[in-house]
């Protein structure tokens, strides 16, 4: 009996010896955080930061004295035909700008959302077209013959965007130090406008005439040349649209990280003159 008492005390001290030498695992002492994040970086809270960028826009005039042709041929035979003519052409700029952007994240373990405001004020992007074409337009049928109107179109129109902003939601992926993002939302700029139209014509009647057993084709002018004009002209016009694109983001320090980013702005037509533009950007910004 001795016996037994004696091999039982040595199997527990030899069972406690071992528990005493195995390692502290973390799930014996509540070690495991929340979720399956790996992310080491905190994006969550406010930012502002200061960006430079290099832009590619198409600006497009073609339909620019639509609507001055409109008015003034309104309730004519010409209003359709003329109205119809790209007179001017798309033009394509290329330039720098520079501005600053304000926002705030929020961080659910590796997933990050978030809202900003952006700024970008353009150097000189603008651009102006000019041009005129003339074509004959069949009128109204003549009591004998048809009448015809030598038609002839000119114009000009210029836009220069001063800036914009961009109101945009974004959501991101924290792979560490790097965050990559897509974003998308409203945008306003501020545009120079201006464009001019001039239309003018003469009414032709054309008929056949026989005398004496001789018939030849009259072609004669019905009344004195026509020509209207009219110009428009906005120094500060508000357009509006949309924006999306895609960026990531790099976590230098704690609290500054560095940004490069693609932006597409699509903006509403500015007196029958569209414009959008690419903004590849690069940025750097402090996080609170």
């Amino acid at each position: 009996m001795r016996g037994l008492l004696l091999a039982a005390v040595m199997l527990g001290t030899v069972s406690a010896a071992h528990a005493a030498d195995m390692p502290d695992l973390p799930i014996l002492r509540g070690g495991f955080t929340d979720g399956l994040s790996k992310s080491s970086v905190n994006w969550d809270g406010f930012y502002v930061g200061g960006q430079w960028g290099f832009v590619t826009s198409e600006i497009d005039f073609s339909r620019a004295p639509k609507s001055m042709t409109d008015f003034m041929l309104r309730d004519s035979v010409l209003q359709a035909p003329v109205g119809g003519w790209s007179l001017l052409p798309k033009n394509h700029v290329q330039t720098t700008g520079f501005g600053a952007f304000v926002g705030r994240n929020w961080q659910f373990y590796d997933a990050v959302m978030g809202v900003e405001a952006n700024y970008s004020y353009m150097n000189n992007l603008g651009s102006s077209a000019s041009d005129s074409m003339g074509r004959i337009i069949p009128g109204e049928t003549a009591p004998t013959g048809t009448y015809t109107y030598d038609t002839t179109l000119g114009g000009g129109a210029s836009l220069q965007l001063k800036d914009y902003a961009t109101f945009r939601g974004r959501v991101g992926w924290s792979g560490g130090d790097f965050m990559p993002y897509a974003f998308g939302g409203l945008a306003i700029g501020r545009a120079e406008v201006s464009r001019n139209a001039t239309v003018s014509w003469q009414k032709w009647w054309d008929y056949d005439q026989t005398v004496a057993g001789v018939t030849t084709h009259q072609h004669v002018t019905v009344g004195p040349p026509v020509s209207l004009s009219q110009t428009e002209a906005r120094t500060n016009s508000f357009i509006y649209g949309w924006t999306a694109g895609l960026g990531i983001e790099y976590m230098l320090w704690d609290c500054l990280f560095l940004r490069g980013e693609w932006e597409h702005v699509g903006f509403s037509n500015a007196k029958n003159i569209s414009v959008s533009l690419n903004n590849f950007r690069v940025g750097a910004g402090y996080k609170f």
